[in-house]
């Protein structure tokens, strides 16, 4: 994409995205002025069906046509929140010129394929206001630009978009006054004119609702609902649902379900009244990315989808599921921790591997090549599960013919020289070698499959991976140590470039140059000295090395004192690191915080935790990372991963007294 059309792009897509709403099957993506950027239907990851979609007003006899409450040079303000205790964006816009508030409430409606957008318009003036509503939207069904059809339906006053097997209907319980089906809608409904074209072979159209004789004070509420099918006839049959009962009806319902999924929840086990309230959009917001189908846990809402920063999040990785699933259990979910497992198993290669991220049916998302710790960790994630469930049979049963094949491939995957994993790609997907926390995350996942084995009755099995287990620590003690740097070493058999590799040799460094296929060669560095904080998952999670090991200790003192951003603190992922400029993470942050409440320094882990907390977005969510300058947000909203070392770091401290009111 070129830059003209990427920045076009951008702005109707921006990278960060103030809040996201949905029901677990349709999921969207909004900004603080109103506008919808994103929407995915029927599964959370793919595909996404919308271009923009915005709205406005026509006052009285105001030149200059359509005012667009998202239009930064149209002079509204915002204030945007979620709904407390619930998954819908409320934003109030307002203008220090026009005699008009209007406030707009995003809510999907649970078990429904609907999108519900309601506006309550006040007449904040002294006159008689004459008001006309604009609602324009433009589709991308199936993330693509071409070959829509747009049409007006007048026995269901209705816009209707659609696409092969994707379609969706835009209307309201109150009848329009206007409407435009492509033609130019865009121009022309900012111009104030809808045309009455019926169909159009385009993206977009157009709906108006004429609001007439608003006394001073008064409000009027115009619901539009998004409702999508199949079929024209789903999406149409769905919209007239959406008609049949009122939009307070629709509200209250959507407030129960939330209502209803908190309470079934463990509640917040301590803290002041920002840990909890952070705690319960945590809840919320994992929920939204956990799909309602198959129950693929995805890693966060698409929003670099022409790949120009990042090679896309709206994927379902087993490392990140794990530590969400693990946040489930302790937060008393564990139906969604059941149902991600029962869709895990389905995502398993012949050989017993798993690849590095899936798409929610289980097929293999685009990826770098084999990362060995999304397996393991998923072994790993089932055996938590397990545990929380009262070591339910039926679990074990189900989960027994992937754990065998998936511990049996880790089995085979041990490189009989260092007594480490085998190359593969790292956590952080940028290069491949016989990574620490690889090597971690494997005996993590040997040390649940002997455990399931045991369960089984199946003790040679056990004893073997066990075995194997065992002789990872030991070789991670025997070949990982960096005493230059007080950490251990990040990895072994580091593949770089050939220029890389002439200068690490030319500062001392080992390595090899292996022939490979082809004629090629491979550039093997000895060590990967960076320090990294993902070294922690030694002790946190995976029990390769006890936390209260000396060089353990020593590895933690040494990342906090490496990776501390300087200016705006948090914890940087490793030493050099570039992406995104190179700022604090909130997961790394929090993955500190549970070492040290591990090692009881209680204090320390308090205020890691409290870092986290301050750095929400203005809607409560927590980002990916945190700008290395300001502080403020700077990529990926919500970032599933950050919500659940959240909730891991509560109830870590929690359960051991230590989450004190500050």
């Amino acid at each position: 994409m070129n830059d003209e059309r990427l920045q076009e792009h951008l702005r109707k897509k921006p990278y960060l995205v103030d809040a996201i709403a949905g029901n677990s099957a349709m999921l969207v993506s909004l900004g603080s002025t109103g506008r919808l950027y994103r929407l995915w239907w029927p599964h959370i990851d793919y595909p996404q069906h919308v271009d923009e979609i915005r709205a406005g007003l026509k006052i009285g006899k105001t030149p200059g046509g359509v005012t667009w409450f998202d239009d930064p040079a149209a002079g509204w303000t915002h204030a945007a929140s979620y709904v407390p205790r619930t998954n819908a964006y409320r934003v109030v816009s307002s203008h220090p010129e026009l005699p008009v508030e209007a406030e707009q409430t995003d809510f999907a409606v649970p078990g429904q394929p609907l999108m519900a957008r309601g506006y309550r318009l006040t007449n904040k003036g002294r006159e008689t206001l004459h008001l006309e509503f604009y609602h324009y939207g433009s589709f991308r069904i199936m993330d693509n630009e071409w070959y829509m059809t747009t049409e007006f339906r007048g026995d269901h006053d209705a816009l209707l978009h659609f696409r092969h097997r994707y379609a969706f209907a835009i209307g309201s319980p109150e009848t329009c006054s206007g409407y435009q089906a492509g033609q130019g809608s865009w121009r022309q409904a900012s111009d104030g004119y809808l045309n009455g074209n019926r169909i159009d072979m385009k993206p977009d159209g157009a709906m108006k609702w004429t609001l007439a004789e608003i006394e001073p004070g008064q409000s009027v509420v115009v619901p539009v609902y998004i409702a999508a099918g199949h079929s024209r006839g789903e999406a149409l049959e769905a919209l007239e649902t959406a008609k049949a009962k009122s939009y307070d009806d629709w509200f209250a319902e959507m407030v129960a379900y939330w209502s209803n999924y908190l309470s079934e929840a463990a509640p917040c086990p301590g803290g002041d009244e920002r840990i909890v309230d952070l705690y319960e959009r945590s809840l919320l917001a994992m929920k939204l990315m956990a799909d309602e189908a198959t129950g693929t846990i995805v890693a966060a809402p698409e929003f670099d989808e022409t790949f120009s920063r990042c090679g896309g999040y709206a994927y379902s990785w087993g490392r990140d599921a794990a530590f969400v699933t693990t946040a489930f259990n302790k937060a008393g979910l564990g139906a969604l921790t059941e149902k991600f497992y029962d869709w895990a198993v389905t995502a398993q290669e012949p050989d017993g591997s798993w690849q590095q991220r899936h798409y929610n049916d289980g097929s293999l998302a685009p990826h770098w090549g084999l990362q060995i710790d999304e397996g393991s960790s998923l072994l790993w994630g089932m055996w938590e599960y397990y545990l929380h469930s009262g070591e339910r049979q039926d679990f074990l049963e189900r989960m027994w013919p992937s754990v065998e094949k998936g511990a049996s491939y880790l089995a085979g995957f041990i490189d009989p020289e260092t007594g480490l994993p085998l190359p593969s790609m790292d956590l952080w997907e940028e290069r491949l070698a016989e990574h620490t926390y690889s090597a971690a995350a494997v005996h993590g996942g040997l040390s649940a499959a002997a455990s399931f084995a045991r369960r089984k009755g199946r003790n040679e099995l056990a004893d073997a991976w066990e075995s194997i287990a065992r002789s990872i620590s030991a070789s991670i003690e025997a070949h990982c140590w960096n005493e230059d740097k007080g950490s251990y070493y990040r990895g072994l058999k580091l593949n770089v470039n050939p220029w890389d590799y002439e200068a690490a040799i030319a500062n001392g460094a080992r390595g090899t140059v292996k022939p490979r296929d082809k004629g090629y060669q491979s550039y093997i560095l000895d060590h990967d000295p960076i320090v990294d904080i993902s070294l922690l998952g030694l002790s946190v999670p995976f029990g390769a090395v006890p936390v209260d090991n000396p060089r353990m200790a020593r590895t933690a003192d040494a990342i906090e004192a490496l990776l501390t951003s300087p200016k705006v603190g948090g914890i940087k992922r490793y030493e050099n690191d570039a992406y995104i400029g190179g700022n604090p993470w909130i997961l790394t942050t929090l993955w500190l915080s549970h070492y040290r409440t591990l090692q009881g320094r209680y204090d320390e882990a308090r205020r890691l935790l409290d870092y986290a907390v301050r750095h929400t977005t203005p809607s409560g969510l927590l980002p990916e990372q945190v700008d290395r300058e300001t502080g403020e947000t700077a990529w990926v909203v919500p970032l599933t991963w950050s919500h659940a070392m959240f909730l891991l770091a509560v109830h870590m401290l929690a359960e051991r007294g230590e989450l004190r009111t500050n």
